[in-house]
């Protein structure tokens, strides 16, 4: 199908169906082969009851040099999407249409061959996405020189940390001349200084006139970069059209999710062994239900452990952001100094944070504990609460809530050097 020349991606009702705990391969049981029509029916039940529409009836369009950002909580059917996109994986029905080559940068280190050097590497990805070697060799030292890996070029990329191979993969995806660009969360992996680069490549990359689709959970990001959205969730489009409003149907749909009950999460990370159960927030008793600015508060994090003994060495942390995924506070063990050693197999921890230096708002929970560097549970969105207007500085004045910062008492004074003037 031709696209208008002023589109070039078009998604048209696509869905992708997965069978969950899939048993014997696809292959007919030997009572299934003398007893057909019996089994069909119990195996089209079965088969039913698996049935796992991970993305349903999604469409839109992006328009050529487009900036386009993708939003949704985890598990919404994003990474489902893109693997579309790219063509890792086919719809189970609709279609895709894209002008041009596409570079896709999903997960750390896919489409490379471990075993070949980061030069190899450079020129098997430029191959894949049809260019000629002549192209490749132009662009080669500007991928190398941004991916800041001159040292390791002629090391098999087996040997490459998760941060290397994530700065090679974006280079060269980003250089490369896709004419649409698909970068996923994996700028998550590399550190602040290297996500900013990889943000100021992207918006290069679309003033030369690329189409970008752009999918985080940092929306500060989205917001600077897109100027239109989707919004996915549970598989389904939810909203679409200019960046913030999609961003406030977003924080609408966290603001509405049910997240008392920590122990019926599922959409969590970690090998299980301690679980978080919930996550409480006390305060004074002079009648206040949330958080007040300058104000002692405490948090209370439930946990147990699946095999119902103590655990030992747990580190824990609370992160609080904004609904934009800006972070205020990363409260953890390690950093204040506390051990959690010989935790009882049910339990309660508390972290007091003495006059709460968040400025008024709202804000979202990330839980996370680990044990011996192994992550035990990883919660995102565990909760949010509201703060309430407080005098942090004992000043008279209220905070600043438009500035996305934490509070820190701080003293001004002028000097005066040289002749009174």
């Amino acid at each position: 199908m031709t696209l208008p020349p002023d589109i070039a991606v078009r998604v048209e009702g696509i869905s992708k169906q997965y069978q969950l705990g899939q048993t014997h391969g696809g292959y007919q049981l030997l009572s299934e082969k003398l007893m057909p029509s019996r089994y069909q029916q119990r195996s089209r039940q079965r088969d039913a009851d698996r049935d796992f529409w991970a993305l349903n009836d999604v469409g839109f369009e992006v328009g050529q040099g487009e900036t386009f950002g993708i939003v949704g909580h985890n598990g919404a059917g994003k990474s489902t999407l893109l693997k579309i996109l790219s063509r890792v994986t086919p719809p189970t029905t609709g279609s895709i249409t894209i002008r041009g080559r596409v570079g896709a940068l999903l997960e750390v280190g896919t489409g490379f061959n471990p075993e070949l050097t980061g030069r190899e590497n450079v020129f098997l990805n430029g191959a894949i996405l049809g260019m000629r070697r002549v192209e490749i060799l132009a662009k080669y030292d500007q991928i190398v020189e941004f991916a800041e890996l001159e040292r390791f070029m002629e090391t098999p990329v087996k040997r490459y940390s998760s941060g290397m191979y994530m700065r090679l993969a974006f280079s060269v995806a980003a250089h490369l001349e896709p004419e649409v660009l698909i970068v996923d969360e994996v700028l998550s992996v590399g550190d602040a200084r290297f996500q900013e680069k990889c943000l100021g490549r992207m918006e290069t990359v679309a003033h030369e006139g690329r189409t970008v689709l752009f999918v985080s959970h940092n929306l500060a990001a989205v917001r600077k970069l897109c100027g239109r959205a989707a919004l996915l969730s549970k598989g389904e489009l939810q909203d679409i059209g200019p960046t913030s409003k999609v961003i406030d149907s977003y924080l609408a749909l966290s603001e509405g999710e049910a997240l008392d009950d920590l122990g019926e999460r599922l959409d969590r990370q970690g090998n299980g062994h301690l679980r978080f159960t919930y996550f409480r927030i006390e305060v004074g008793s002079d009648g206040h239900d949330s958080p007040v600015t300058g104000e002692d508060v405490k948090f209370r994090l439930g946990y147990r452990t699946d095999s119902g003994q103590p655990i030992a060495e747990v580190s824990a942390a609370i992160t609080i952001m904004t609904p934009l995924n800006e972070l205020m506070l990363h409260l953890y063990t390690m950093a204040s100094g506390a051990r959690l050693r010989d935790l009882p197999a049910e339990g309660e921890l508390v972290c007091e944070l003495p006059g709460c230096p968040l400025p008024s708002g709202s804000y979202t929970v990330n839980l996370w504990a680990d044990s011996g560097g192994e992550p035990l549970d990883w919660v995102q969105r565990a909760a949010h609460f509201t703060v309430q207007d407080g005098d942090f500085f004992g000043s008279g004045q209220l905070s600043m809530a438009s500035h996305p910062a934490v509070l820190v008492q701080n003293d001004w004074r002028v000097e005066v050097k040289g002749a009174a003037k």
